[in-house]
């Protein structure tokens, strides 16, 4: 089946009263597209990320706007004609089902990672040449392999996991470390994530490979903000991994090392380019040792004990 999507150039104190008049004609599933909640947005969630993507930025400057998708047939249409008639600013265009669910498959291909590995998307074959395939469904949860902070981290984990070793993954996000972690020998990993869906979504990845809660489980919370959550995650983990950003590494490397045995690894990501030299300090203050200092692209990567 086809949609209408119809687009409306609207004011944003007009927002609200105009998506009521729409609904009133019959019209549903409203989109807003509005640079003030797009700043708040980020404003109110800066805690998770010290990077935006100048495209997105881009996409939303000077926007305000509310869309809505209407059947490709008479009934939309007729609707699409009350709509026009009473409003200016009326831009439509076209959008298949299989648009929605299944076009961004397309873009996402197998990656080689390191020397070892290779992530695989759940729908493709695995490349018949000799690396280790890591089989990924991220719906919405960072973490495909192909950011440069998770290619770093998968590439360190080939030298620093040891047959038996318990893993911690921090902010674990789609659940990819830990399975690296797993596929290259280690006993256990458990996960934490401040978004409520990783646990699912992160369990699912593992289920893919082979994995069951016995030797990957995740927790969902703050552990910034939860002490009975870090006590819970417990310590004597042989490796450590934070692939986050700069703002939540900076807190976490004052009791990163309450997790860690005796001569663990913390491998420590996501930091963009001008933050490197923070955190190198924030790790040297809180008693760590730099092993290798990695940089991909304008990210950069910490290995320490």
């Amino acid at each position: 089946m086809r949609w209408i999507e119809v687009s409306l150039d609207t004011p944003a104190e007009e927002i609200d009263r105009r998506c009521d008049e729409l609904a009133a004609l019959g019209a549903s599933g409203f989109v807003i597209e509005n640079e003030a909640d797009f700043q708040s947005f980020l404003e109110h969630n800066h805690q998770y990320w010290d990077y935006v993507d100048e495209a997105l930025a881009s996409r939303f400057r000077g926007v305000s706007r509310i869309k809505c998708y209407l059947p490709d047939e008479d009934a939309g249409w007729d609707l699409l004609q009350r709509i026009r008639a009473l409003y200016e600013g009326v831009s439509v265009s076209y959008i298949a089902d299989s648009d929605w669910e299944n076009n961004w498959r397309d873009y996402y291909k197998p990656i080689e990672v390191g020397e070892k590995l290779v992530v695989v998307p759940e729908w493709e074959d695995a490349p018949e040449d000799g690396r280790l395939p890591l089989r990924l469904d991220p719906g919405l949860i960072f973490g495909t392999g192909s950011h440069a902070t998770t290619r770093m981290c998968l590439s360190a984990l080939e030298s620093l996991v040891t047959p038996g070793m318990r893993v911690l993954d921090l902010g674990c996000g789609s659940g990819i470390l830990g399975i690296g972690a797993l596929l290259f020998g280690a006993d256990s990993c458990l996960g934490c994530d401040v978004d409520p869906k990783a646990p699912d979504v992160a369990a699912a990845n593992a289920a893919l490979n082979g994995f069951g809660p016995e030797r990957f489980r995740v927790l969902a919370g703050d552990i910034l903000a939860d002490a009975g959550l870090r006590r819970e995650l417990g310590t004597g983990y042989g490796l450590v991994l934070a692939n986050i950003v700069a703002d939540v590494i900076l807190p976490l490397a004052a009791f990163a090392r309450s997790f860690m045995a005796e001569g663990a690894a913390f491998v420590c990501s996501g930091i963009i380019e001008g933050r490197q030299d923070e955190l190198r300090a924030a790790l040297l203050k809180h008693g760590f040792t730099i092993e290798r200092h990695l940089c991909e692209e304008e990210w950069h990567c910490f290995v320490c004990r």
